[in-house]
């Protein structure tokens, strides 16, 4: 018998963490090889996660509501033995791990000290811990990587009863001599987690609490707003040309394809060819670099009653209009009916929202981190519009607004992917376009 150690996975592009939802299992289950043992929850996806192995359970590392980072232990499965493969990869790491002298100067737990100038990030799990137990997350040192503060580094202090408070001095634990003394980093210029606000709840208020996805989403979107330095601009857009084309053919196009051709779908099409064009707007912000993604996959938001999730269009470039509407009646089936997957929420360059479909004509959205940039797609209006020839008609016009990460995108650049972009559907037409 030999004992397998599974490991928290990454459940979508630049997804560091996941928070345990539900286990779907217990200790002393037997699982198959793929089998779904638990529901994790990131800012992306709500993803059940398989075994990797066939066997027993033998613990649950993690426990209901903890937030882990990607590549820490979740749960030890008891497997017949492990393949060959396995056996002699492993064992020999497991016999170093044994052997490790026990005066190491570098142990594997030992915190980390954050760079004075860097920007720290903490999961909702260990925010909201912080906020209960009034802790002062600037005098906490993490175990986690790069010096992360975790929610087990959290508990060891409120177990302790040495829990750093805004304003004092940091008590000194009384033991560990065999270490040697830490230095003090200088503080970093940051601000402290900020305390819940006190909210006054009167008779009839009603305390939604806030959990799972809803949770996820905020600790994202402030991520995006904190680390991006969003720039906006709008371009109006005539679409009547389109409207017509698309309301003379949408019935005969339902009877044939059985779904419906949203205009949303001819607006992520337009954005998917401006892209081609202008693939600067196809980058993302990596620290010291930028990357150029080749491949145009277009995340699209879909809302729920509680909850927003982002699923991508691959390769969305060399779709027709046709395969766009079907990929996006799809996607938002998956949505509604909880059978989106973490493969469709990976791999998003771009994100379209829109947000039209609510009645809106103008918003400025927060950029889907790291993408660089996001379009809103604005309800499409009739409004007296002055013609070329001076004499005013009744037009069908749209507003397009962008947000963009203005360390990645200038507003050059951008105002030229928008000009591209209103090019394209003002020329929509029945006898310049074809949906297939």
């Amino acid at each position: 018998m030999a004992v397998e150690k599974m490991k928290m996975p990454q459940l979508g592009e630049s997804v560091t963490e996941g928070t345990i939802s539900k286990w779907l299992v217990a200790p002393g289950d037997t699982v198959n090889k793929y089998d779904p043992i638990a529901e994790v929850q990131t800012d992306k996806v709500n993803a059940e996660v398989p075994s990797s192995f066939s066997g027993v359970i033998k613990e649950l590392i993690g426990q209901e509501g903890d937030t882990l980072e990607v590549g820490e232990f979740i749960c030890s499965i008891e497997t017949e033995g492990g393949s060959a493969e396995e056996t002699s990869e492993e064992k020999p790491a497991e016999k170093m791990e044994k052997t490790e002298p026990a005066n190491n100067s570098k142990p594997s737990a030992a915190p980390v000290k954050r760079d004075p100038g860097s920007k720290a990030r903490y999961s909702p799990a260990v925010l909201k811990l912080s906020q209960e137990h009034d802790i002062d997350l600037n005098q906490v040192e993490g175990t986690g990587k790069e010096g992360r503060i975790t929610r087990k580094d959290l508990m060891k202090l409120i177990d302790s009863g040495n829990i750093p408070k805004a304003g004092e001095a940091p008590s000194k634990p009384a033991a560990a001599p065999e270490k040697a003394p830490v230095q003090e980093a200088p503080a970093a210029p940051k601000a402290p987690a900020a305390p819940a606000p006190s909210v006054p709840v009167a008779a009839g208020d009603i305390e939604i609490p806030v959990t799972g996805v809803r949770k996820a989403i905020a600790a994202n979107m402030l991520r995006s707003k904190h680390e991006a330095p969003h720039a906006w601009t709008m371009m109006e857009v005539d679409a009547t040309n389109l409207v017509a084309y698309r309301n003379e053919i949408k019935g005969e196009f339902k009877q044939r394809e059985g779904f419906n051709l949203t205009f949303f779908a001819f607006f992520v099409k337009a954005v998917a060819q401006a892209l081609k064009e202008f693939p600067q707007i196809n980058s993302m912000w990596a620290g010291e670099k930028i990357i150029q993604k080749k491949d145009i996959n277009i995340s699209i938001a879909v809302a729920t009653d509680d909850a927003l999730f982002v699923p991508v269009i691959k390769n969305a470039d060399e779709k027709t209009i046709k395969g766009i509407a079907r990929e996006i009646t799809e996607l938002a089936t998956k949505v509604r009916t909880g059978k989106l997957k973490s493969d469709d929420m990976q791999g998003g360059t771009f994100t379209v929202n829109n947000t039209g479909s609510f009645g809106s004509v103008q918003s400025m959205g927060i950029i889907n981190y790291p993408q660089a940039a996001i379009l809103q797609v604005e309800s499409i209006v009739k409004r007296p519009v002055v013609m070329d020839n001076g004499m005013i008609a009744v037009r069908d016009m749209v507003n397009l607004c962008m947000s963009l990460d203005h360390r990645v995108l200038d507003g050059l650049i951008c105002g030229r992917f928008l000009q591209r972009v209103k090019e394209i559907i003002e020329n929509t037409s029945k006898q310049s376009t074809s949906i297939y």
